[in-house]
């Protein structure tokens, strides 16, 4: 097959060019000469020069057969397709001293006659080999169809495209419009009008060769063996073929098809035969045990079941579901997809299709299917289906119902997941029994050895120490890292581990187990949101609320749909108001909140947001909405035996509770009980002697060493704004000067750093950066803090709560900075603040004239 003419020597390679000198140099001399290359290399245009140059030089041409006259040139172009009687007519003709013969042909197919006239050539003049384009090359002929001179960019992905095949560098040059150089061109596209020649290309293929060609681009490689299976051929007769695709120049010379040859295979090669080759290799390599998804996955169609037209069949079934298993860890909605295909081919994979769909987030859809599979499923699918519901059961915060699954499913990790939950509701006797009763002939794995590590860490926080309990945690989330987003888990090693260190105020163990956590995928989408609420509250605890907002999912986003998720993001959202003193925005969550927390059973893990919405209830005077809820927390823990790791936070945050409710006697109970556990660990004891400081602040009896010792040791654990509260409104207490000098310069060195918000991604961007470059230096660290915080909206008095200042001192600073930036009134000075600032600061922890913790 001869190619189309290509447009001048620029698309020659060098070897090429050689010869053409050759004849321009000097016209008469004798040229026997081959010229050897896959299609596509420019045997033809190179022929067409020569011609050219030879005919310019006044030499007669003949082409592609020799006349009766001899001529001056005879160039013969596919030599390797002429019969024998005309070969061997040609190597006669070769044999002739001082004539002037070019013999263009690809390496294969090498019948015996075109080898004798090869040697014959190549007795007086090496084989010209043409060889791909250089860099230089493809720049010049894409210059050409620019018009201006290509990015290096566009260069380098031609060139990889391509590789430098001019027939297919032709074709993307032509394809290319202008309109590209000022276009961006990320991500590089190849143009659909550079693939359409291909479908010639591919339709004159020899059938048996097109059918090698789509199992490579399927995915099959050169394995002779499984291609061999294919075609029904022996080996050899495949080593040929592979040499026929190379001549082609479609087919590389390391076997593998030339990236824009691949592309248009797959976008024109005729459908039916794509599917039936992928078919029947994926049906081979399943029945030698190799990897089936690359050759099914282009199978699938848009629909959650769906298959494109004509991939469907009984008898693929097994492949399907072959194909789901190796899909299930790194891609879970498509192994649902391949399970519910292997469904439609008669197979039962209701409970794997469950498992599946519950790991990509679906829980309802995950629950129909594990009910499917319970009803009509083998033993062993049942035992699945169970765990499956079980764990869907659990996230939507139904332990009791779980628990019952848990018991009857045979499943490895079951007892371990089962134990937590019973644990976390009170059935410590019940869960001992759990773990002791075990008994299975199935080898331990990592999932169900995690559920047992997870059992013990739970048990420990209840019955030992945090450190014993964080250590089975920490251990238990090492041990499944490793399995990635590939594992259902009814809750993770790190968001259990996390909660616990919360518990204790181990905020930096938190953020390292939820960071690992994040990184490795531990439980995939449907732990994702887990993860983040808490990193987002680990940060609201330290005081940088900014950066806990920008962290959590967002409501309206869909990321929280389930029971557990849902309170903790509402109790995380009611938090973030309360310590922004916003009690607009904590009025607009509380409705929400006590949705979520009505749904919600009372359990260890629901401890931490049933804390906090406890302290908004008491701002909002709403104390009826948690009251049933605290009395419940009050009987899980006394069946627990009242663990200091649980009940102490409680305590605390009731603590501050009945401070907002002026409720002396409650302060003083919880006071109490958080001074009986003063010895448990380090949390316990700064709360302990926070309360008393409290207590002491609140009677009026204001001792600036023990506030700021109580202070400081809320801070060394991070409560940064627990920490600052105190001092902040011990300082508004006090009548001593003095004293009331150290408390505020003890809230200032406690106090979060400030955190600037980031401007929006618009053009005003890049005005707005120049501004504060230009600006920002005229302000000192104070006065940019104190006007990002009047650019918030606040009054010159909440700005002096937030930065525990006179709101006189407010005043003079902003009166400094409306001088220095020669702003003639208010309106002018507050745009010139925004364009030099860009946002505002992050609220820093408040005090109040009000007590509101």
């Amino acid at each position: 097959m001869s190619a189309p003419v290509l447009t001048g020597p620029r698309l020659l390679s060098p070897p090429g060019l050689d010869l053409i000198g050759q004849i321009e140099a000097d016209p008469r001399a004798p040229l026997r000469a081959s010229v050897g290359a896959p299609g596509g290399y420019g045997k033809t245009a190179l022929l067409r020069e020569l011609d050219r140059a030879a005919r310019g030089a006044g030499l007669t041409v003949a082409a592609p057969w020799r006349p009766a006259n001899e001529p001056d040139l005879l160039l013969v172009d596919d030599a390797h397709l002429l019969d024998e009687d005309r070969l061997d007519e040609l190597c006669r003709y070769a044999e002739i001293p001082d004539l002037r013969l070019v013999v263009a042909h690809r390496p294969w197919p090498r019948p015996a006659a075109v080898l004798r006239l090869l040697d014959i050539l190549r007795r007086t003049h090496p084989p010209v080999i043409l060889t791909p384009l250089t860099e230089d090359q493809i720049r010049a002929r894409l210059a050409d169809s620019l018009r201006s001179l290509p990015s290096k960019e566009l260069v380098a992905f031609v060139t990889a495209q391509t590789q430098g095949i001019p027939r297919f560098v032709e074709r993307v040059a032509a394809a290319i419009k202008p309109a590209l150089t000022t276009e961006p061109l990320s991500p590089l596209r190849v143009p659909a009008a550079a693939l359409a020649p291909f479908a010639t290309d591919i339709d004159e293929l020899a059938p048996e060769l097109r059918t090698l060609l789509l199992a490579v681009e399927a995915g099959a490689g050169l394995s002779y063996d499984l291609i061999a299976a294919l075609l029904g051929q022996d080996a050899e007769r495949v080593a040929d073929l592979v040499e026929a695709g190379r001549a082609t120049g479609l087919l590389s010379a390391d076997g593998t098809l030339v990236p824009l040859a691949r592309q248009a295979i797959a976008a024109l090669g005729p459908i039916a035969q794509r599917i039936d080759v992928r078919q029947r290799l994926a049906a081979s390599q399943l029945a030698r045990g190799g990897p089936v998804l690359p050759l099914v996955r282009p199978l699938m169609g848009d629909e959650p079941a769906g298959l494109v037209p004509g991939a469907a069949g009984n008898d693929l079934g097994p492949v399907y579901e072959a194909a789901g298993e190796e899909a299930l860890g790194d891609d879970p909605a498509l192994a649902a997809q391949l399970f519910a295909a292997a469904a439609g081919a008669g197979r039962t994979t209701a409970a794997r299709r469950a498992l599946a769909t519950a790991l990509s987030g679906d829980l309802d859809q995950a629950s129909r299917l594990a009910d499917q599979a319970l009803v009509a499923g083998t033993p062993d699918q049942r035992s699945e289906a169970a765990y499956v519901a079980a764990v869907v059961l659990t996230h939507r915060g139904q332990p009791d119902q779980a628990d019952a699954l848990y018991d009857w499913s045979r499943h490895g990790a079951a007892p371990g997941f089962g134990a937590v939950g019973l644990i976390a509701t009170g059935r410590l006797e019940d869960a001992r029994r759990r773990l002791a009763d075990v008994v299975t002939s199935d080898p331990p794995t990592s999932l169900s050895a995690t559920a047992s590590l997870m059992a013990r860490g739970v048990r420990d926080s209840v019955t030992a120490s945090p450190t014993a309990a964080l250590s089975a945690l920490v251990r238990a989330a090492a041990l499944i890292e490793p399995a990635g987003p590939g594992v259902l888990l009814a809750d993770s090693p790190a968001a259990l581990g996390a909660i616990i260190a919360v518990q204790g105020a181990e905020l930096d163990t938190a953020d390292t187990l939820l960071a690992r956590a994040v990184r490795s995928g531990t439980g995939g989408a449907l732990l994702a949101p887990r993860h983040s609420l808490l990193q987002a509250w680990i940060l609201m605890l330290r005081g940088r609320s900014l950066a806990a907002e920008q962290h959590a999912p967002a409501a309206e986003s869909g990321a929280l749909q389930y029971g557990r998720d849902v309170l903790l993001g509402a109790a995380l959202r009611s938090g973030l108001a309360r310590r922004n003193s916003d009690l607009v925005g904590l009025r607009a969550t509380w409705p929400d909140a006590c949705q979520a927390l009505i749904g919600q059973p009372v359990d260890l893990f629901g401890l931490l947001p049933l804390a906090e919405l406890t302290v908004a209830a008491a701002r909002l005077g709403e104390q009826h909405r948690v009251a049933d809820h605290l009395a419940q927390a009050d009987r899980l823990l006394a069946e627990l035996g009242d663990p200091p790791l649980w009940s102490a936070p409680l305590h605390w945050s009731r603590l501050h509770a009945a401070i907002l409710a002026d409720d002396r006697a409650s302060l003083e109970q919880h006071a109490a009980a958080l001074a009986r556990h003063r010895d448990f660990s380090p949390y316990a004891a700064a709360t302990a002697a926070a309360a008393a400081a409290w207590l002491a602040v609140l009677s009026g009896r204001i001792d600036p060493d023990t506030v700021t010792d109580a202070a400081r040791r809320l801070g060394a654990l991070g409560l940064t704004w627990d920490a600052t509260r105190l001092a902040g409104q011990a300082a508004i207490r006090t009548l001593d000067r003095k004293a009331m000098t150290v408390l505020l310069d003890c809230a200032r060195t406690l106090q979060a750093p400030a955190e600037v918000r980031s401007a929006p991604a618009t053009g005003g961007t890049a005005t707005r950066s120049r501004a504060t470059a230009g600006g920002q230096h005229l302000l000192s660290e104070r006065e940019h803090e104190v006007a990002a915080l009047v650019l918030e909206g606040l009054t010159y008095k909440q700005v002096a709560e937030r930065l525990y200042l006179s709101a006189k001192t407010v005043e003079h600073h902003m009166a400094r900075i409306r001088q220095r930036l020669g702003c003639a009134d208010r309106q002018e000075l507050l745009a010139r603040l925004r364009a030099m600032i860009g946002g505002a600061t992050e609220p820093a922890p408040a005090a109040s004239s009000g007590i509101r913790p």
